[in-house]
C-alpha cells in the first residue's frame, strides 16, 4: 500500500516539476503552411523571440497539404510535453469538421494557447490578366470559359468565389491549396492566376506590380493599399471572410506551460517594434488573448461555420 501511495505522489508532483523546469531542450513548431508561407515566416520571427526568452531554440517543421489536416493531425498526435507548439489556421480547427465526412484528427485534442493575428485577405491576380476590378475579372472569366483557376486556403473565401460563379456567371475552378509560398508562386507563374490570400503573403508583389489587388476581403481597408476597395464595397453580402492564425499545443500539455507560453507571446506581441515589423507591416491584425478567451472564440466560430456551410449547401466530401 505504501508503495502505491508513493507512486501516486510521484506522478502528482512530476508534471508540476517538469513544467517548472521547462524548457530544457529544443521546441518544435509545427506549421500547416509550406516554407515561405505567411505562418511559416511569422513563426520564425516569433520563435526567435521565444528563444531569447526561454533559452531554447524553436525550430519550424512545415507540414502543409490535405486542407491543412496534415499539420493539424501532427499537432494532435505529438506528445503533450511542451516541446511541440503549433501555428494553425482557423479552417482545420473550425471548418473542416463540417466539410469532410471524416478528418484524421479530433479538433478537441488541440489546446488553445492564444490567438495570434487576424488576416487582412486580398483578392489578387497576376497582373498579366490586365483586370483592375472584380467585375472585369468576372467578364474575363466568361470570355475564357473554363481556363481560369484560383487558390485559397480559407473556406469562406471559396464560398465567395462560388457565389460569384452562380450569381454572376463567372467561370473558374478552385485548385488545391498546399501553402502560402506555393500559392504565391502559382499566382506569379500564371498557372493559377487568381488568389484569395493573406495580404502579408503578397505585399511585395503588389507593390512591385507583378500582382494586382482587386478587393480586400475582411471588409477592412488596408493603410498600405488605401485605394483598394473592401469586399462589401463591391456589393458582396455573402459569407463572412474572417480568418486567423492561432497558437496551439497538444491537449494534455501541463497548464503551467500553456500559461507561460501565453504570457511570453503576449509580451512579445506587445513590443511596438515586433508588432510593426511582423504584424502591422505585413497586413496582419494582432489578436493575442488568453487561452480561455481563445477557446471561447473557437466555439463561437464553429457555430458560425456550421451555419455558413449549411447556407452554402455544401455536402461533406
Amino acid at each position: 500500500m505504501m508503495r502505491v501511495a508513493a507512486l501516486l505522489l510521484a506522478v502528482f508532483f512530476a508534471a508540476p516539476a517538469a513544467a517548472q523546469d521547462w524548457p530544457t531542450r529544443t521546441i518544435r513548431a509545427i506549421t500547416t503552411s509550406s516554407a515561405g508561407g505567411l505562418s511559416d515566416i511569422f513563426m520564425r520571427a516569433l520563435g526567435e523571440e521565444l528563444r531569447i526568452r526561454l533559452g531554447q531554440p524553436v525550430i519550424n517543421e512545415n507540414r502543409p497539404g490535405g486542407s491543412q489536416n496534415v499539420g493539424t493531425r501532427a499537432c494532435t498526435e505529438a506528445p503533450p510535453d511542451g516541446y511541440t507548439i503549433c501555428i494553425i489556421n482557423a479552417d482545420p480547427v473550425v471548418y473542416n469538421q463540417f466539410l469532410f465526412k471524416q478528418i484524421p484528427f479530433d479538433p478537441e485534442k488541440l489546446q488553445p494557447v492564444t490567438n495570434l493575428f487576424h488576416l487582412i485577405q486580398v483578392l489578387a491576380v497576376n497582373s498579366s490578366l490586365n483586370v483592375k476590378t472584380v467585375d472585369e475579372l468576372i467578364a474575363l472569366s466568361k470570355a475564357k470559359a473554363g481556363t481560369l483557376s484560383y487558390v485559397t486556403a480559407a473556406v469562406p473565401l471559396a464560398l465567395y468565389m462560388k457565389k460569384l460563379k452562380t450569381q454572376k456567371g463567372a467561370d473558374w475552378v478552385r485548385v488545391p491549396f498546399k501553402g502560402g509560398g506555393d500559392a504565391v508562386n502559382a499566382i506569379l507563374s500564371g498557372s493559377t492566376p487568381i488568389g484569395l490570400i493573406g495580404l502579408g503573403n503578397v505585399t511585395g508583389q503588389l507593390r512591385g506590380g507583378q500582382m494586382t489587388a482587386l478587393a480586400m476581403l475582411n471588409n477592412i481597408r488596408s493603410p498600405q493599399f488605401p485605394d483598394v476597395p473592401t469586399l462589401a464595397e463591391t456589393g458582396y453580402t455573402g459569407a463572412p471572410s474572417r480568418g486567423w492564425y492561432g497558437l496551439f499545443v497538444p491537449l494534455g500539455t501541463p497548464k503551467p506551460i500553456v500559461e507561460r507560453l501565453a504570457r511570453e507571446v503576449k509580451q512579445i506581441v506587445a513590443n511596438p517594434d515586433f508588432r510593426e515589423r511582423h504584424l502591422i507591416g505585413r497586413g496582419l491584425i494582432p489578436a493575442v488573448n488568453s487561452p480561455e478567451q481563445f477557446a471561447r472564440e473557437i466555439r463561437q466560430d464553429r457555430a458560425l461555420a456550421r451555419e455558413v456551410v449549411k447556407e452554402a449547401g455544401l455536402q461533406p466530401q
